[in-house]
Formats: structure tokens, sequence, C-alpha cells
């Protein structure tokens, strides 16, 4: 929200990154804020924004999309979330996953941006812990640029078969929804806008490591290749690394989807990971 005077009240994804939303009043951010519904008051100077990150140097990014990804001599672009050719996706480390989070670099190992889960109760995270729930349960991530600020938010529904992100934009207008297509073979996600189909993401094998991006066309615009980070890191912590490779700029709503897609697309399996991992 770069320019808050010509907004209207009303609530948006919260730029704190500490709950769902937050209302603004159409001059400023005021403490009221929601998360799963429940509203509450969370005063805006208590702590700072948070943008996930983690402990990858630059000369490892480079690597990542160069040697494991397999992309060599990609020019650079304008340095956001929207504007890179190449956005190097990886997810924070633990032992065990309580908050999806994940940073996002550009090739040169720049981080561009993070993706970072809120609205989250203690209770569900203890249930997260001791359970294998999480394809039940509604999951809520922000996309933020670099300075925290929301650039997208995406809602995965509880759901019992197949996945659904809604995608929203930073001021909490629709943007589509990424919807699973099947449950048997090579899982295929609809990219849709307004009730049209606008593209897919396509797995390229059973374990839907690597998909493919197309327009409505049938075009190729994009590419999402997961990066393999050794045994010991892949065995004994949850970290999912991704280099997401748009082959052309590209114009909203599709733009938005695409990026929407590359940072969600393990979120959207992950709480299948008994069956498609």
């Amino acid at each position: 929200m770069s320019n808050p005077t010509s907004t209207p009240p009303g609530w948006y994804p919260d730029p704190m990154g500490r709950h769902q939303v937050r209302y603004f009043d159409g001059t400023a951010w005021t403490d009221h804020v929601s998360s799963n519904g429940r509203q509450e008051v969370d005063p805006m100077a208590h702590g700072p924004e948070v943008v996930p990150t983690t402990r990858d140097s630059a000369a490892g990014i480079q690597k990542q999309v160069e040697h494991l990804a397999g992309i060599q001599g990609a020019s650079g672009g304008g340095g956001t979330l929207f504007s890179e050719p190449i956005l190097v996706v990886n997810q924070k480390a633990r032992l065990i996953e309580i908050n999806n989070e994940y940073a996002i670099y550009s090739q040169d190992g720049t981080q561009i941006g993070a993706v970072r889960q809120v609205g989250q109760s203690t209770a569900k995270k203890v249930l997260r812990v001791v359970s294998n729930l999480d394809q039940y349960m509604t999951h809520h991530l922000q996309v933020v640029g670099h300075d925290g600020q929301v650039a997208l938010s995406l809602t995965r529904p509880a759901k019992v078969m197949k996945s659904k992100i809604v995608v929203t934009g930073h001021d909490g207008q629709p943007v589509g929804e990424i919807v699973q297509q099947n449950m048997i073979g090579k899982i295929r996600f609809g990219l849709q806008a307004n009730g049209a189909d606008v593209g897919s993401i396509n797995a390229e094998n059973w374990r839907a490591w690597n998909f493919n991006i197309l327009d409505h066309t049938g075009a190729e615009v994009a590419r999402i290749t997961k990066t393999w980070e050794g045994l010991a890191k892949t065995m004994f912590t949850t970290a999912d690394n991704y280099v997401v490779q748009i082959h052309r700029p590209l114009e909203d709503p599709l733009r938005s989807l695409v990026v929407a897609a590359a940072v969600s697309v393990d979120t959207a399996l992950k709480q299948d990971s008994r069956g498609f991992g």
C-alpha cells in the first residue's frame, strides 16, 4: 500500500506479518487485527516487520541456479519479485515444520522477498507438531518484498482431496486461484482468474519435483525445478528449495499467479506428501 491516501478504509493483509489482516482507516494502519475471523488489538509499534531469511550465501545461490538447476547465462532483472527472471525459493530449514517460511533470492544471491505464514494459533502449531493433519487445516501465507510489505496473500483452505490456493493482491483484491486438477499420476494445477483458465502448472514426474508453467495457449512461460540439497539435509530437516525461471515478461493476472505458484507449490503439495512426495 504505497500510497495510503488513495486507499479506502478496510481490512488488508497485515503489513507487520503478525496477523492475517489489519484495519486501514483511510489514512493510517490501526491496531485492530483479525486472524481466522477472530478480531483483537495489536499495536503497530509492537515489534519489527518479519522477513524470513535463510543462511544461504550468494555463492551458494549462484551454484543452486547454475549447477543444480542447470540455468546458464540468464540475464538479470529489476531486482523485485515481479521483475526478476530467476527466483530462488529456499525454505528455512527446521527439524519440525511449524511455520511455512521461505526466503526468495534473485540469481545473484540478493534476497528480494520472502514467504511467511500468518494467523496460526498456538493450538494449531501444537497440532502440527504432534500429528499429520496439515491437509485438514487452512493455511494463510504472505509473499512480501525485502522491506516486509505484502505483495500477495495466499490462502490454502482446509481440504479433503484436492488443494486450492486463493491469491489476493497487496490491496486485498482477488487475483485468482491455483486449483489442483487431479489426484492420480502427474499432478496438474489450473491457474484461474475471473472464472477463466489463464494457465496451468504441470508436474513432469509423478513425485512432483519439477514443473512447467503454461499460459492459456499451452506455451511454456516458466519452469520450477526442485534443487537437491544433499541427503543429510533432506532427511533430517523439512527444507525444500526451488529455482523458478520465468521465460519472458508477463502481464497480470498471469504474472502474479506465476509468482504465487512459484512460492506456493510446495505448500500445496506439502500436505499431500504422503501420497505424492
